[in-house]
């Protein structure tokens, strides 16, 4: 029998999860093995995971009880909800209480819980700057998970508390890419002024949990913030033009005009980067890019991002 530690993956088809399940997987001797969660064992990329030695259980975040069973025999987790799949905030919270009560049944050892700041505590819910969105929150999508975060301290959990940052893959599956107008010029729209935008390859994320996992008890009970370089709007389009070939412009646009696109969650992220914006200094400081690389020495910065997949990125 193995005397490896097992690592119980949520989400591990997806970004932050696959990413973590790699990066056991391409390290047999550093102590892990992986448990990969899924609805859907025979998809292909749950496949390729047993194919190189995960072990796949069916679970559901939906199912408490799968969940439980998921858990059990395993030394940590990796705990991750998907907002973007649903929209539902009372659903990602119901997700995020079974996942902390699977952990606490299972006698888990150390549980990574991928969160982020509750925005209504910098910008309370009476506060007109910007507008309450599902009549009870600021940013849905941060507040969230943000406010779940006492069902893994309620239940005095070895957890780890992981602030993510904007995903530059959202450059490929948000269509957030530069965009050509109807005057032909190419540019990206954030409503972020000057400010800087921490974001990091969401790749990177699962390295970082990787990280924290090998440090042992070292990061629990404590938040850890990761990014992979902090870029404002300008100079990430400098890096586009660069790479793309072709000249990209930043076109900054008030929150207002971002929140009116009418595409699925644009108040949402209007907000996002209005927060982003307004609180500049403590989002950046919290999410050093130096103290991320310690944790994950293969960290890449937006133009090694970019040179790696811009032929993924939709801009023509």
């Amino acid at each position: 029998m193995s005397d490896k530690k097992v690592i119980a993956v949520t989400g591990a088809t997806g970004s932050q999860g696959g990413g973590l399940v790699r990066a056991i997987l391409n390290d047999p001797a550093g102590g892990f093995s992986v448990r990969v969660l899924t609805r859907h064992i025979d998809s292909e990329r749950s496949r390729e995971f047993a194919k190189r030695g995960a072990e796949l259980v069916v679970a559901d975040v939906d199912n408490p009880d799968s969940l439980k069973r998921a858990f059990d025999g395993a030394y940590g987790a990796y705990c991750v909800t998907f907002f973007w799949e649903h929209f539902s905030v009372e659903r990602e919270m119901a997700n995020a209480k079974s996942m902390a009560e699977a952990a606490r049944s299972a006698g888990l050892q150390h549980v990574i819980w991928s969160t982020l700041e509750d925005t209504r505590k910098w910008v309370p819910l009476e506060d007109d700057r910007m507008p309450t969105l599902q009549g009870n929150y600021k940013v849905p999508h941060f507040d969230g998970k943000g406010a779940s975060n006492h069902f893994f301290t309620g239940a005095d959990l070895p957890v780890t508390f992981l602030l993510t940052s904007f995903y530059w893959d959202n450059f490929i599956h948000f269509r957030m890419g530069p965009k050509r107008g109807p005057d032909g010029t190419v540019a990206i729209t954030f409503p972020m002024d000057d400010k800087k935008l921490p974001g990091i390859a969401a790749e990177d994320i699962g390295k970082c949990a990787y990280g924290i996992f090998r440090n042992g008890d070292r990061f629990i009970r404590q938040k850890v913030g990761i990014a992979g370089e902090h870029l404002t709007g300008a100079q990430m389009a400098a890096i586009f033009s660069d790479v793309l070939g072709e000249t990209v412009r930043y076109n900054n646009v008030p929150p207002e005009v971002y929140r009116s696109f009418g595409f699925p969650g644009a108040d949402d992220l209007g907000n996002m980067f209005q927060f982003k914006r307004d609180f500049e200094q403590y989002f950046c400081g919290a999410r050093s890019p130096e103290f991320t690389r310690r944790l994950n020495p293969e960290l890449r910065d937006f133009r090694t991002w970019l040179v790696r997949n811009r032929s993924e990125i939709p801009w023509e």
